[in-house]
Order: C-alpha cells, then sequence, then structure tokens
C-alpha cells in the first residue's frame, strides 16, 4: 500500500472502503502541502474541489463568526459539490497543514462509483447545511 493510500485509509470517511475504493481514491485525489494562514475556501464561491484534512488544523468561518475548527480526518467542500450552491463559509488553515483534494469532476466519478460512499458524504451534507 503506497503513502497516499495509507493516509486516506485513517480518514473516517473512506475507513469503509474496499481496497480498489481506496485506490480509486488515492488515483482522483492530489496530496498537497500548505501553510498556516491558507485559505481553503471562501464563503459565496462556487465549489470546485473537495478537501480531507490529512495533517493540520483549519478555522471555519460563517460570516465572520468562527462556527468550527477542524482536524485529521475531517473534510470540507462537499456541500457545495453535492447541491451546486454557493460555499456556506470560509475555511483557512491554522497550523502548517497536508491535504487531499478532489476536483468536482473527480469527486463525481468517486461517489457515482460507491454507492455507500456516497450516502455517507450526503448525509453529512445534510447534517451540516440542517446544523
Amino acid at each position: 500500500m503506497d503513502t497516499k493510500t495509507a493516509l486516506i485509509k485513517q480518514v473516517p470517511l473512506f475507513q469503509g472502503c474496499s481496497k480498489q475504493e481506496l485506490a480509486e481514491v488515492a488515483a482522483l485525489a492530489d496530496e498537497i502541502d500548505l501553510p498556516a494562514g491558507r485559505t481553503l475556501t471562501t464563503e459565496g464561491a462556487s465549489g470546485k474541489e473537495f478537501v480531507v484534512l490529512i495533517e493540520g488544523t483549519a478555522e471555519v468561518r460563517h460570516d465572520g463568526e468562527l462556527v468550527n475548527e477542524l482536524g485529521p480526518g475531517d473534510f470540507l467542500g462537499e456541500i457545495a459539490l453535492v447541491t451546486g450552491q454557493p460555499r456556506t463559509a470560509t475555511v483557512t488553515t491554522r497550523s502548517p497543514s497536508k491535504l487531499l483534494v478532489m476536483n468536482a469532476q473527480a469527486f463525481r466519478s468517486l461517489l457515482a462509483g460507491a454507492p455507500e460512499l456516497k450516502r455517507r458524504v450526503v448525509a453529512t451534507a445534510a447534517l451540516r447545511v440542517a446544523g
């Protein structure tokens, strides 16, 4: 198992995935390192990617107010990609971070081929929109 697949396997969202699904995620996702203070999403912007935080922390702000903090295993961007609506929050790294990033087309392709993963992502998006 390569390093990227091993990282992906540790993310709670992907823990129920088969080896084949993990390999597909690894093939579709880019691994990137970012410094603290980097904006990952901007509230009101269109959604173009799905992001999984592998290492580091990030803050989530809605209308300028801190509403959540993210850590390893957390993900973002699914609401805009699932609903087609603009980003619901601005997310900024608080520490140096390692991320897996998937563009919208790759994300949709992944969900189309993994029904259980799609169910978990849609359920999370629904809870976040409702909450």
